[in-house]
């Protein structure tokens, strides 16, 4: 299939972005870093393109449906979402130094779909027949795509010593800001996602909320995000203990999204 071709075409521009932003931070040197984001952009179109394309492939299959069904395509949406958002953060906050710990997201995001994923087309199973898939799936990738990018930003301040600016990376002070308005756009989105689910799940299976394992990891890893922002605005929570409990919370994102469909069985196991 062109579009499983397209994707492996995007991996290896995540891996050359992501080189060239290590070399970006290794030299300091911020051509490197214009290189990456160009790489990077023009991986994020080869992603979009070959999304759009097995859109079209499942529908010459006589399937149709728009390729956010399972987890070979929600991996690689999910690397849309996080590059997409970075390249948003990047543009806004001017820098370059942030590629280095979140396009190696992106990277593995697309390495584990074309390594270990099974590319097929097949039907959709009835439940999931349904407008509200594109609703539910979108925000609750796009909210995972601002956690990853919290993360990301978490890691990068508990390893920066200094508190200036040295022209590649952003001070500290700069990225506990960044963290703070990830996590901020991740939570609504998910909150969104959270709400679309449970409408589609009445219109699937006649309930809003049915304690799934799915559900309930959901709305763990909601509460945690909740409270650590009800926290950071009452002044408690700050500088390193923020970014160890965003590190913590991205954890609770990785098994509601991987965790649970393989190690729990419940109504979402199909995915």
């Amino acid at each position: 299939m062109i579009n499983h071709i397209m994707f492996q075409l995007t991996t290896f521009f995540y891996l050359l972005s992501t080189i060239a932003y290590f070399l970006c931070v290794g030299t300091k040197k911020e051509g490197f870093g214009r290189v990456a984001s160009w790489i990077g952009l023009a991986g994020f179109a080869i992603n979009t393109a070959a999304m759009a394309i097995r859109w079209v492939e499942s529908h010459r299959l006589g399937i149709g449906y728009v390729p956010l069904s399972n987890m070979y395509e929600s991996m690689v949406f999910f690397a849309w979402s996080i590059v997409g958002l970075h390249l948003l953060f990047e543009r806004f906050y001017r820098s370059k130094g942030l590629g280095a710990v979140i396009m190696p997201l992106g990277f593995l995001c697309m390495g584990v779909a074309i390594l270990a994923l099974s590319p097929g087309i097949r039907p959709l199973m009835p439940a999931l027949q349904s407008s509200w898939l594109v609703y539910h799936v979108v925000t609750c990738f796009l909210g995972y795509a601002g956690f990853a990018i919290s993360f990301g930003v978490s890691l990068l301040y508990l390893f920066k010593k200094e508190e200036k600016k040295n022209g590649i990376l952003p001070s500290r002070k700069t990225m506990e800001e960044i963290n703070y308005k990830a996590i901020v756009v991740g939570f609504l989105l998910f909150a969104v996602g959270i709400i679309t689910g449970a409408v589609w799940a009445n219109y699937a299976w006649g309930t809003y909320w049915s304690w799934d394992p799915k559900e309930t990891w959901s709305l763990i890893t909601w509460f945690v995000y909740a409270i650590l922002l009800h926290m950071r605005y009452t002044g408690r929570l700050v500088g390193r203990r923020m970014a160890y409990v965003s590190i913590v919370g991205f954890v609770s994102v990785i098994f509601t999204y991987w965790g649970v469909n393989y190690l729990l069985s419940g109504l979402h196991s199909y995915a």
